[in-house]
């Protein structure tokens, strides 16, 4: 039987040796290389780039070729309607996921295991099966081209109900559900008072995990949506790959501006998110 920490040990901070920060050192190089060589490619011509070897330091084409793909992209108004598209798809995935999460893990109803074992069989459906029959429906709702094509069909993730459900099944006592129903609490009180509160770390994993996939979702988008229409950024970059010599400098920047926002999002909100998450691991 091991024996309890003393406080003098729980209150030490454990300091990393030169090989832990040796590995830590490359995993980031690592990890920041693709959007360095995106800046530095962004910030060349097309001729350099084709050069071998490949430049690896910064030129002085940058801000003109962000212009060029600001302007040919119309990348202002494809920022705006991802936002609008990656912003409504991550909450209405996470309310929805909530809710019904809550409804497998805590409720009790006729074929819940057979309901949630049909949840979770969707996700092993291609999403390239449906493509057809979805694009018959929006045409028949004459939703060709406008961003409730691409903000509806995404509402609801399995994987999303299935992760919340996990979630709430250790995070959430029934027993403080029940007491909430002893204190005459009907269930929106249930859900707005304890289900929520209880699960906003998983929410918060959640709705950033849903707003980077609509952020960078291609295949859909690229089918719903047209460039000279209401496009997403993935959608307004496949205009800059024109031509018959595609000019990859300003492919990188527009592929530079539409990374950004996520940049700025993770810097804004991460100590946020690292925050919820730290309070649902630490239960007593």
């Amino acid at each position: 039987m091991t024996k309890p920490l003393s406080a003098k040990r729980a209150g030490r901070q454990f300091h990393g040796g030169r090989i832990t920060h040796a590995v830590l050192i490359v995993f980031t190089i690592g990890s920041l290389f693709p959007l360095v060589w995106t800046a530095v490619a962004a910030s060349r011509n097309n001729s350099r780039l084709a050069q071998t070897p490949p430049p690896f330091w910064f030129g002085g084409n940058l801000f003109k070729n962000l212009e060029i793909a600001w302007t040919d992209a119309n990348m202002g108004a494809a920022l705006l309607n991802t936002t609008i598209v990656a912003g409504s798809v991550a909450a209405g995935t996470v309310l929805f996921s909530t809710l019904a999460g809550f409804a497998f893990a805590k409720l009790r109803f006729r074929f819940k295991n057979l309901l949630l074992l049909l949840v979770i069989g969707t996700m092993m459906v291609p999403p390239q099966l449906s493509v057809v029959p979805l694009y018959m429906l929006i045409a028949e709702l004459s939703w060709t081209d406008q961003l409730q094509s691409v903000i509806l069909p995404t509402l609801v993730s399995a994987f999303g109900v299935f992760f919340m459900r996990q979630y709430l099944v250790e995070a959430l006592p029934t027993e403080l559900i029940e007491a909430a129903r002893v204190d005459g609490a009907n269930s929106w009180r249930v859900v707005w008072h304890i289900v929520f509160p209880a699960a906003r770390p998983a929410m918060a994993v959640l709705g950033m995990l849903t707003f980077v996939m609509a952020w960078n979702d291609f295949f859909w988008p690229i089918i719903a949506l047209t460039q000279n229409g209401s496009p997403t950024v993935q959608v307004a970059l496949t205009g800059l790959g024109r031509g018959y010599i595609p000019d990859q400098s300003v492919i990188m920047a527009g592929a530079l501006l539409g990374t950004l926002p996520l940049l700025i999002a993770f810097v804004v909100f991460g100590r946020h998110i690292v925050g919820g998450i730290m309070q649902g691991a630490v239960k007593g």
